[in-house]
């Protein structure tokens, strides 16, 4: 019965199909969800930096995007583009959110990660506010949940536990303004939420993996590739928080249908650490060159997803995800294949 009242509420009035905003349209998660939303009959604006780069080519080849999606240039911190973009919907997907590509690619941590972050989101959450959509989701991280030195050991961790800001400046981790930026974001949202200003609902995915839709190489692949490509001889044995690009897009729709949806939750599907997931990349891609040394202890933390897996959230196997970033990696010539 739930599930007739969202088709009838996507249909809208006069038969119009409902109209969707999702801001970082281009990205490595966005390009998936603005597929998914495509094939589920939704209208889709899209924000990108330039509708007219032909990085964003990808969205415009997607089955029915001609038809049904709507590319608007806006940035995080102009208020006014984010407006324009969102006017006409009734739901915002807020994907938008620096990430450092690598260790010292950042120069500005707090102008470069953390204010745009943190701006953006409230940016969004105002435009939403003064258009009045039914309903915002927002896409924080697990960087948000795990940095949290007093939850009690041998516990999963579940959507109660939040980052500890003090914990992470005092760490000076190198993605710290990253989680930093992420936490206050997402707190931010929960706060307008609490408040009955907006229907909020936050998603918190892990390390997000699986084939590429844009031309562009993002953070977490480009963390595979790395492996896969032989360039580490030594890697940290630290954990690996693996969830599906597939199945993060998934989540985030099902969370925006569901009425019954509220509150943040953990978005991830598999936990392993650096030493096992190589020794899993070899049983299934032998002929690859691997790190031969794993240093340190991998932390003995756990992420629970049941929150969202009750409310019927799926995921694939974590061979497909691997075997399906193989081929996409090669499909885009980011594989060095000489040893293949």
């Amino acid at each position: 019965m739930l599930e007739a009242k969202v088709g009838r509420e996507r249909e809208g009035s006069m038969g119009e199909r409902e109209r969707v905003c999702v801001t970082g349209a281009g990205g490595f998660q966005g390009s998936w969800l603005v597929k998914l939303l495509l094939s589920q009959g939704y209208m889709v604006h899209g924000t990108v930096r330039d509708p007219g780069d032909e990085k964003n080519s990808h969205l415009k080849n997607l089955d029915k995007a001609k038809e049904n999606l709507q590319l608007f240039k806006a940035e995080l911190l102009d208020f006014d583009s984010l407006c324009a973009a969102i006017a006409g919907c009734t739901g915002v997907f807020h994907l938008a959110s620096p990430v450092p590509i690598a260790i010292g690619s950042v120069c500005d941590p707090e102008a470069e990660l953390i204010r745009p972050a943190l701006t953006g989101t409230s940016n969004v959450l105002k435009a939403c506010c003064i258009v009045k959509v039914r309903r915002l989701v927002v896409v924080s991280s697990i960087g948000a949940v795990t940095l949290n030195p007093n939850w009690p050991k041998g516990r999963a961790m579940d959507e109660s536990c939040w980052s500890d800001l003090e914990y992470i400046k005092v760490q000076k981790l190198w993605d710290s303004a990253y989680c930093s930026g992420k936490t206050e974001a997402e707190a931010l949202a929960t706060k307008v939420a609490s408040e009955g200003g907006l229907d909020v609902v936050t998603v918190c995915p892990s390390i997000i993996l699986g084939p590429m839709l844009q031309s562009t190489l993002n953070t977490s692949s480009s963390w595979l590739l790395q492996v896969l490509n032989g360039g580490l001889e030594a890697m940290e044995d630290t954990p690996w928080m693996i969830v599906d690009v597939r199945d993060v897009a998934e989540a985030l729709l099902l969370v925006y249908k569901k009425p019954e949806a509220e509150g943040r939750y953990i978005c991830s599907s598999w936990q392993t650490t650096a030493k096992v997931l190589v020794e899993k990349l070899k049983s299934i891609f032998p002929d690859r060159s691997y790190p031969k040394q794993f240093t340190g202890e991998s932390a003995d933390w756990m992420l629970s997803s049941e929150k969202l897996q009750t409310m019927g959230w799926k995921y694939r196997p974590l061979e497909e995800t691997l075997v399906d970033s193989f081929k996409s990696y090669c499909e885009k010539g980011l594989l060095i294949t000489d040893d293949v």
